[in-house]
């Protein structure tokens, strides 16, 4: 048996679900042994027969917990000669996917949405003042450019472009601050409150946006932390203001943007 040793002793303690299946305990008991760390990725797991005889269960049984562990991201399973189930590398963007569909399912609304951004991306902008390279400045700066090309002088001739280009400048503030957890749960927001594009956003509105994010760019490239965590405050405050004015006009218009 090849099974790995963190879950191989027989007389370790499984803590299984009140009524849960056969495959639940398994799953559990190596997602405990992962977050003891006596798991790491690339560490093999085991094969199908493996965990079936560990846990004195059939090879169904085991086959739907490795299913259960690949679809949440633990483990990447190889078939044939030589395969089996190995800790997954993380992937922070997959849990950012899966928790925003759990936030629209569970009908967060407009105002909690946006008091939870406006905490996340103060916090990154502080810390992108702290932490960010040269690059990260550059890119900031390039996103700004992007975003100007869409603005003609009487219209927005790109909205699509112009939110995707403002979508991805905040994300990549809070990329410059190189906290992982702080990315992951903005990107899970902007998975369930940021529209493809903005039918309603004016010239005006669209630059003014761009003075802003041009102004945070040089707030974070002169380090003023406490600068940028003001200015960020103040502009996601006044995108939360908006937001939740027009879901109260519209309330069944959908998704809706600054």
């Amino acid at each position: 048996m090849r099974l790995h040793p963190a879950i191989s002793d027989a007389d370790r303690k499984v803590l299984p679900f009140r009524g849960g299946t056969l495959s639940t305990r398994i799953v559990s008991e190596v997602r405990e042994a992962l977050f003891a760390k006596a798991l790491r990725p690339g560490d093999f797991l085991g094969t199908e027969k493996d965990l079936a005889e560990r846990f004195d269960v059939s090879r169904i049984v085991a086959r739907d917990a490795l299913r259960t562990l690949e679809a949440q991201g633990i483990v990447d399973i190889k078939v044939g000669s030589g395969g089996g189930a190995r800790i997954a590398n993380g992937n922070a963007r997959l849990f950012a996917e899966a928790l925003a569909v759990q936030l629209d399912l569970a009908g967060v609304s407009v105002a909690e949405i946006m008091e939870a951004q406006r905490a996340i991306e103060c916090l990154a902008a502080e810390l992108a003042a702290l932490n960010s390279t040269t690059e990260d400045h550059a890119r900031l700066r390039r996103l700004i450019a992007e975003a100007q090309d869409k603005i003609g002088q009487d219209n927005v001739h790109d909205v699509g472009g112009y939110t995707r280009s403002g979508r991805e400048f905040h994300l990549a503030v809070a990329e410059a601050s190189h906290n992982r957890v702080l990315v992951v749960q903005l990107i899970s927001l902007q998975h369930v409150s940021w529209p493809a594009q903005n039918p309603t956003l004016t010239p005006e509105v669209a630059r003014h946006i761009l003075e802003v994010h041009g102004e945070l760019a040089s707030l974070i490239e002169m380090r003023d932390a406490a600068g940028a965590r003001r200015l960020m405050h103040e502009h996601v405050k006044m995108i939360g203001a908006r937001r939740i004015a027009e879901h109260r006009e519209k309330p069944t218009a959908g998704k809706i943007c600054c």
